[in-house]
């Protein structure tokens, strides 16, 4: 009579757990195949002379695919409940190679080595702030906050940076962006833990594909933008070798 109430509860906290690990497995998945194919357009952009001078021999085009990125991004994160899931999906993934275009210009500027040793960098260093975002306790929405904030500001600066053109500046942002993109990872990985637990078991496929394109997306940008401040810092602005 005592044991059925807690082989109740261990099934209900089993399935719980396998709901959330499957949501939480498609969204890494899809955020590593979006990056697997920024990295491949990235790298065959860069082995061709005719695409680079199609892409930054004309500043039209190269602010054209700039301007279409950040519009695939607004569209996906206000419009997503009103599209398809496969419309969400293809959207990702052209973001995901548009993206790969546009820094395909990192091949032309770094060495090979540089982005090797910072990719493993990156990679160790959002895999571990991934994991504390999916293990503490901590509510960490105050520090979201905090960090867009700071997301703002670095931007702010940047923009300023362009007609001032200051490496030391540069390099401020760069690390103020490495800590900015630090805490966004932690937060977004527990955002995505949070709507994994609180979505209704029965919820449409449909429905759970788009959430995990959005969970994908924002830390599919939240990896790119600490790949590229990293970069900043350990390629050392040489050029390629």
């Amino acid at each position: 009579m005592n044991q059925a109430p807690y082989y109740s509860r261990e099934t209900d906290n089993i399935q719980v757990q396998s709901i959330v690990n499957d949501f939480v497995r498609s969204v890494y998945n899809w955020m590593a195949i979006g990056l697997a194919l920024t990295g491949f357009v990235a790298f065959y952009v860069s082995s061709s002379q005719t695409l680079i001078r199609i892409i930054f021999g004309n500043p039209i085009i190269f602010y054209g695919m700039i301007i279409g990125e950040l519009a695939l991004v607004f569209v996906l994160g206000s419009r997503v409940n009103k599209m398809e899931a496969s419309t969400a999906t293809g959207l990702f993934i052209l973001y995901s190679a548009l993206n790969g275009a546009t820094l395909s210009s990192i091949f032309l500027v770094y060495s090979g080595s540089s982005i090797a040793q910072t990719f493993f960098i990156c990679a160790g260093t959002f895999i571990a702030c991934s994991i504390y975002g999916m293990a503490t306790k901590r509510d960490l929405t105050s520090v979201g906050n905090f960090m867009m904030m700071g997301l703002f500001g670095i931007i702010i600066a940047s923009l300023v940076n362009m007609f001032f053109r200051s490496q030391g500046v540069e390099l401020i942002i760069s690390y103020l962006g490495v800590f900015i993109f630090v805490g966004l990872t932690a937060y977004d990985t527990q955002k995505i833990k949070v709507m994994a637990l609180t979505r209704p078991a029965d919820l449409d496929d449909s429905i759970v594909r788009k959430g995990a394109i959005m969970g994908a997306l924002s830390l599919y940008l939240d990896f790119i933008n600490l790949f590229l401040m990293l970069l900043r810092i350990f390629g050392g602005g040489s050029s390629r070798d």
